[in-house]
């Protein structure tokens, strides 16, 4: 059996994307373990072909090279092959400093002797799934993400929180990439609202430490519903097993939109200046709410700008969405899904 190591990226919504390429690695009989910092790591436990998951204690975005070497003596010998799937040049370094025999992936940032097996750097930027795919040689056509969680971890969440299984719904408004890509915090506490008041369900809003001060907000603004935070720092865990067993979730476009959508659940995602061209929710229970596609709303010519403030200071690409829309969005969402388990 190959023992294949797995850099993995650092953002949520990547580690997600990168849930297919393993799969495929692992049906072709590669035993995976996976090194991923601690903001991203519950993830790949929620994915059963992952054998082992190793926690880096690196420092976000920083070189650590003596950790890094130390990190390295640690697994030298254990691997054959390593997929090295950020295209940083950092990300390269702890398989090169491990002397693991091949190392996969992208050219990248100037990686020419840190990876000894590279895939030209794509033109333009293709969908992230199949980017990561290629690795592996490619995937089967519409490949999607899928999580599950280990036996009883969503039941002993819901009950600690006092929720029944698909019993509430969940907010996940925060999102670390700027204002214009997050749907004002006005508008997610009158869906709040009207969620409670239509339906008599809890909501409850989850997202790590940077954003508990939208989801307070939130919580703040809507007093007419039972609406709770549940976010903080590593609460990763927690926020996937609320996820799953949400009737249904509301999100920017954000790594907990990819959460969502991986675990098949019922969802609205509102995009501001991204586009979901490049990395939309794949779950065939969502629906995207973005100016450009839909009727009766101004189109901006300067969407989608990808910027994380709005030059302009109106925010329009957000702003133009009302709850209600929303609200419709989630319900056809969850209509799609009425032969989902629960």
């Amino acid at each position: 059996m190959t023992r294949a190591l797995v850099i993995a990226p650092q953002w949520i919504g990547y580690a997600v994307m990168a849930e297919p390429l393993l799969a495929a690695l692992a049906a072709r009989g590669e035993r995976l373990t996976v090194a991923a910092l601690p903001s991203v790591a519950p993830l790949f436990q929620a994915m059963p072909q992952v054998a082992e998951v190793i926690t880096l204690p690196f420092a976000h975005g920083r070189l650590d090279w003596s950790a890094r070497r130390a990190q390295a003596r640690q697994i030298k010998g254990r691997f054959d092959v390593a997929y090295v799937l950020p295209n940083s040049l950092k990300s390269a370094l702890l398989p090169w400093l491990a002397r693991i025999p091949r190392r996969v992936g992208y050219q990248g940032e100037g990686r020419l002797g840190l990876l000894n097996e590279r895939l030209p750097n794509p033109v333009g930027e293709p969908p992230l799934v199949a980017f990561y795919g290629a690795l592996a040689g490619g995937l089967p056509p519409r490949a999607r993400p899928r999580l599950q969680l280990a036996p009883g971890r969503v039941d002993a969440v819901l009950a600690r929180s006092g929720l029944g299984f698909q019993g509430y719904w969940v907010l996940a408004p925060g999102t670390e990439q700027g204002a214009a890509r997050r749907w004002p915090a006005a508008a997610y506490a009158a869906l709040a609202e009207e969620l409670h008041a239509r339906h008599r369900q809890p909501v409850r809003l989850v997202g790590s430490g940077p954003e508990v001060p939208v989801c307070e907000e939130i919580a703040e603004l809507a007093r007419g519903g039972d609406c709770r935070v549940q976010a903080g720092p590593g609460t990763l865990e927690d926020a996937m097993a609320l996820i799953a067993g949400a009737r249904g979730v509301v999100s920017n476009d954000s790594g907990l939109m990819h959460v969502a959508a991986a675990f098949g659940v019922p969802q609205a995602a509102v995009f501001g200046s991204t586009s979901p061209q490049h990395m939309p929710p794949l779950n065939r229970h969502a629906r995207v709410l973005w100016l450009q596609t839909m009727r009766g709303v101004e189109h901006l010519d300067c969407q989608p700008c990808f910027a994380r403030d709005c030059r302009f200071g109106h925010l329009k690409c957000l702003t133009g969405i009302a709850p209600e829309r929303v609200h419709v969005a989630l319900q056809e969402a969850l209509a799609s899904s009425a032969s989902r388990p629960g």
